[in-house]
C-alpha cells in the first residue's frame, strides 16, 4: 500500500519507510545480493521522477548518502518491510547523520529533519535496541565462524550406507544350496568438494567399506547389489582415497572431467536412467538396475569432455585406464587395460531423453566391478587372455507425468578373446518408477530385464574354456521402495528375483533381499 504525507512525521519519514529495505547495510545484506551505496538517484533504474517518493529519495541520496541499491541497479521500493527492517534502515540513516555532524557538515542537516529523526528514533527505540543486539550477536557469531570455519572453498559432505542382506532361496551355479546367512555391512564416504571459481569442482573422497559381493555365494555376477564391490571381491573396511577428480568448464558449452583414480563414465556421459541411477546410495538396489551394463566396461584414471551443441543435444567422449598408476609392462595409462566412450544424448523435451553409446575396451581382468556386470565373468576369467570389446547401447527415458517415469535400454557387446575367437553378449531392461509415491521424496521402482547373456561363441573359445553359449534366458525382476524419513535419512527395502541364475534353467531361482539404510550429512 502506498503511503502519503498525512501525519506529523512528514515526507522525510515516509520516504525512509519506502526506502528502508535498501538501506540495510552490509551487516544484514545477503551474500547473494549485497547492497551498494548510490551517489545519485538516477543510478536506480526502477526509480522514476514521476514516483510519489522521488523527491524524498533524491534528498536522502544527495544530502545524506542514506540509500543503497541492488547489484542490478534497482531499488525495489514497492516490497513490503517489517518494523525491524525499518528500524535497521533508520539506524543506518542516524549513523550517517552523526557522521555528517562529526565531520563539521551539520549545515547539511536541516532542523526539521533532525526533529523528525528524533521522533522516529523515540518511536522505534525498542526495535532499534533489539536490532542492535541482534547485529552485535550476528557479528560475534560471524567472527567465530570465520575463525573456526573448515575452509572458504571446500564443502564437507558425508554418506553412510548400511545394508542388511540375505539370500532367501536358490542354488549357486554348481547346483549347490546357497547359504542363507544374513549379513550386515556398510559403505561410508566423506566427500571434500572444493570450488575455486564457483563453476569448477575438485572432489576428494575417502571411503571405507566391508561389503562382500553376493557372487561369493552364487558364483555369478547376476543379481549383484549396487553398493557391493566387484565380482567375488570383498572390501576390508580400510579407509582409502577412492575418488580424486576435477571438473571445470571450458567456455560456455564445454565441460572437462579429469579423474586421477576410479573415474566412471557416468561422471561425464549421462546414463539416461533417471531416479534409478543413484550411485548405489539411492535408486536401484542392484548394479544391473542402475544403468546399462556396458557403461561398466570402463573405469579408472583418465577423463572426459562433454560439449552441448544446443539445449537438447550434447556429445560426450572419454578415456579411462584401469591400471594407469602401474608402470609395469602392459599397464600404465596407454599400454594397459582401458575403455573409450562416445555418446550422443538427445533431450527434445524435459519429459523425453535418448542416449546412443559406443564403447571400445581392452581388458585383462574380468573379476573387477565393471567387466563382471557387462560380460560372462566366469568365461573370460577362465581364458586367462585379454579381451577386446566393442559395445553399443541405446537408452531412453520418458516421463509422461510427475508421478510416473519409464526408462529402458538395450546393449550389445562384441567380444574378441585374443588368440581364440569371438563371442556376442546382449542385455536389455525396462525400469518403471513412481516418484513421490506416498510422500514427497519417496520413490518406488520396478526393474525387468535380461542381464548380459552369452548368445554366440566360437568353438575355439569353448574348447579352451569348457564354456559354451548360455543354455537358457534368465530374467531379472527387481522391486524396491525408497522411503525418505527426512532430509538426511532414507530406508529402502528391496528384493531381486533371478528366474534362471547364470542363464541356466537347471539352477533353482535365486531370491535376494536387502534393506538399505542411507544416512547423508
Amino acid at each position: 500500500m502506498r503511503l502519503k504525507c498525512f501525519n506529523a512525521l512528514g515526507c522525510f519519514g515516509l520516504s525512509l519507510i519506502s526506502a528502508i529495505a535498501m538501506t540495510l547495510s552490509s551487516r544484514v545484506a545477503t551474500a547473494s545480493e549485497p547492497m551498494t551505496q548510490v551517489a545519485s538517484v538516477s543510478q536506480l533504474s526502477d526509480v522514476k521522477p514521476t514516483d510519489w517518493a522521488f523527491q524524498a529519495l533524491q534528498s536522502l541520496v544527495e544530502r545524506y548518502g542514506c540509500i543503497a541499491g541492488y547489484p542490478d541497479q534497482t531499488y525495489r521500493g514497492n516490497r513490503a518491510l517489517s518494523r525491524f527492517e525499518f528500524a535497521t534502515g533508520l539506524n543506518a540513516c542516524l549513523d550517517r547523520v552523526n557522521e555528517l555532524i562529526a565531520a563539521a557538515t551539520a549545515d547539511l542537516v536541516k532542523k526539521e529533519d533532525l526533529a523528525t529523526l528524533q521522533k522516529l528514533q523515540e518511536e522505534f527505540a525498542t526495535e532499534l535496541t533489539t536490532m542492535r543486539g541482534r547485529v552485535d550477536a550476528l557479528e560475534s557469531r560471524t567472527a567465530l565462524l570465520e575463525k573456526q570455519q573448515f575452509s572458504t572453498t571446500t564443502k564437507l559432505t558425508g554418506e553412510s550406507v548400511i545394508a542388511l542382506t540375505s539370500v532367501f532361496s536358490g542354488d549357486n551355479i554348481n547346483g549347490q544350496r546357497v547359504d542363507r546367512n544374513p549379513t550386515l555391512s556398510h559403505r561410508t564416504r566423506l566427500n571434500f568438494d572444493t570450488s575455486f571459481t564457483g563453476r569448477d569442482l575438485l572432489r576428494t573422497r575417502l571411503q571405507a567399506s566391508n561389503i562382500s559381493a553376493i557372487s561369493n555365494l552364487t558364483g555369478t555376477p547376476e543379481g549383484e547389489l549396487a553398493v557391493a564391490p566387484g565380482f567375488q571381491e570383498q572390501e576390508e573396511s580400510e579407509i582409502e582415497v577412492t575418488r580424486l577428480s576435477y571438473e571445470f568448464p571450458l567456455g560456455e558449452k564445454t565441460t572437462v572431467f579429469i579423474a586421477a583414480n576410479e573415474g566412471e563414465a557416468e561422471e561425464f556421459a549421462e546414463s539416461v536412467n533417471p531416479f534409478f541411477d543413484g550411485d548405489s546410495s539411492s535408486g536401484s538396489i542392484s548394479k544391473f538396475g542402475t544403468r546399462n551394463p556396458i557403461y561398466y566396461l570402463l573405469e579408472g584414471a583418465g577423463g572426459g569432455i562433454t560439449h552441448e551443441f544446443s539445449d537438447s543435444l550434447e556429445l560426450s567422449v572419454g578415456y579411462l585406464a584401469d591400471d594407469a598408476s602401474d608402470p609395469d609392462d602392459q599397464n600404465g595409462l596407454f599400454n594397459g587395460p582401458y575403455g573409450a566412450i562416445a555418446q550422443l544424448t538427445f533431450e527434445p523435451s524435459e519429459a523425453l531423453a535418448f542416449g546412443l553409446t559406443y564403447i571400445h575396451a581392452y581388458n585383462t581382468d574380468y573379476t573387477t566391478e565393471g567387466s563382471a556386470g557387462s560380460l560372462n565373468a566366469n568365461l573370460f576369467t577362465a581364458t586367462g587372455r585379454a579381451v577386446v570389446t566393442n559395445s553399443i547401447g541405446l537408452q531412453a527415458s520418458f516421463r509422461p507425468s510427475s508421478a510416473f517415469i519409464i526408462n529402458g535400454w538395450v546393449g550389445y557387446t562384441g567380444a574378441r578373446v585374443l588368440g581364440l575367437g569371438d563371442a556376442n553378449i546382449w542385455n536389455w531392461a525396462v525400469t518403471l518408477g513412481f516418484p513421490d509415491l506416498g510422500k514427497k521424496g519417496n520413490f518406488a521402482g520396478l526393474v525387468i530385464g535380461m542381464e548380459p547373456k552369452l548368445t554366440q561363441i566360437d568353438n575355439a573359445v569353448t574348447v579352451a574354456t569348457g564354456v559354451g553359449r548360455d543354455r537358457d534366458t534368465s530374467l531379472h525382476f527387481e522391486a524396491f521402495y525408497q522411503h525418505r524419513l527426512n532430509d538426511n535419512l532414507s530406508i529402502t527395502p528391496g528384493v531381486i528375483w533371478l528366474t534362471a541364475p547364470n542363464h541356466d534353467q537347471r539352477n533353482q531361482d535365486l531370491v535376494i533381499g536387502t534393506i538399505r539404510t542411507t544416512f547423508t550429512f
